[in-house]
């Protein structure tokens, strides 16, 4: 059977430079090698494809193939006898084999996370709290080592302390080494003969541990805080990761909160809205006087400025924006009944109807302690 053309091969033009032809190979390579490919026809192909890129990537034997064609490969030692010794590195590099870290190195230890949740006035003012959380601290007996008081870890003899072995295998295609953590130290490159008896072996136990933490005035629902150098230790000598505080606010009966503003909906007397009253408005930051203008409807929405959320970054104040709701009495006397008939019957409206006036007594009893 003829063969294909290397340019078609590598699906490659014939001007194409050094590196379109590496880049062209990596990625057929990587699709065909017999290790991930397990099509019956896989091996063919990246046989096929290792060929041409021997001769493409080779000037002087580029320019006899473009030259000569086949013909100008032929005795150049092409074909099933290639060694592949070395292409265990570039497997490697594909499929990540080849990361060859060395366990002995210094690591940064993991982050830790916790949910914290702050009352309404706690998220707007900010606090300074105590936390305690279970981490893993280094072993005050072994001092991290993980052997036992007066002995020492020893170097893994299976891998020498690199904490990887080679495995070397015969194909078809020539040489393939693979690389694997080694399962005698578990990728540490030591062995402990002796475990210390209070951490088992890790170096490290779990403690409860207080940490302080200090919230900002005007945090919101889903920020977080980074409390560096909290989080686990480090390996190896390592730094610390940190601790990542996440905030949830519990709700308020009254206030609601969007960003740096705050909403309050203010329950109002039918008098107080038809005449207009200068009445205490409560406040996050405590009641302030305010003047209703005479017939206010229920829905009209006033702003106080700078009554809202300071700005987490220092950013000054948001607002507080008040939404008034005229409340029906439930609960009236003969007069009073009496009273509204006749206002209604002059104003020539429909028969008032009650509503439910619980709120406005949850809302008196909350701000004026009645």
């Amino acid at each position: 059977m003829s063969k294909r053309d290397y340019y078609e091969v590598l699906g490659i033009e014939r001007d194409a430079t050094k590196d379109d032809i590496k880049k062209a190979y990596r990625k057929l390579a990587r699709k065909y090698h017999p290790d991930v490919n397990k099509e019956p026809d896989a091996e063919d192909k990246f046989k096929e494809v290792k060929e041409a890129y021997e001769v493409l990537n080779n000037d002087q034997k580029r320019a006899q193939y473009d030259q000569f064609g086949h013909a100008g490969t032929q005795n150049q030692g092409f074909g099933g006898g290639a060694d592949f010794s070395g292409f265990g590195d570039i497997f490697d590099m594909f499929f990540g084999g080849g990361s060859r870290r060395d366990p002995n190195a210094p690591r940064q230890g993991a982050d830790l996370q916790y949910t914290m949740s702050l009352t309404f006035e706690e998220a707007i003012f900010g606090k300074e709290t105590e936390i305690s959380l279970p981490k893993e601290e280094t072993c005050n007996t072994c001092h991290g080592s993980g052997a036992k008081p007066g002995t020492k870890p020893k170097t893994c003899t299976h891998c020498h302390g690199s904490g990887q072995l080679n495995t070397e295998q015969n194909t078809p295609f020539g040489r393939v080494v693979n690389r694997r953590a080694c399962h005698y130290c578990q990728g540490t490159g030591k062995i402990i003969p002796e475990k210390c008896s209070t951490c088992g072996g890790t170096g490290r136990v779990k403690k409860q541990t207080k940490i302080k933490v200090s919230i900002p005035a005007g945090i919101d629902e889903g920020q977080q805080i980074r409390v560096s150098g909290k989080g686990e230790p480090g390996i190896n000598g390592g730094p610390p990761g940190d601790l990542f505080v996440i905030i949830t606010i519990q709700p308020h009966e009254f206030f609601k909160r969007e960003g740096d503003h705050i909403f309050l909906e203010l329950p109002l007397t039918f008098a107080q809205a038809a005449l207009g009253d200068e009445i205490e408005v409560p406040t996050v930051h405590g009641n302030v006087m305010f003047k209703i203008p005479a017939g206010t409807q229920t829905g009209k929405t006033f702003r106080l400025r700078g009554k809202g959320s300071p700005n987490v970054r220092g950013y000054g104040h948001g607002d507080q924006h008040v939404k008034v709701r005229v409340v029906t009495p439930t609960k009236l006397s003969s007069r009073q009944k009496e009273l509204l008939k006749e206002f209604n019957q002059i104003a020539d409206n429909n028969p008032i109807t009650e509503d439910d006036d619980s709120f406005f007594k949850r809302f008196k009893k909350a701000f004026k302690g009645e």
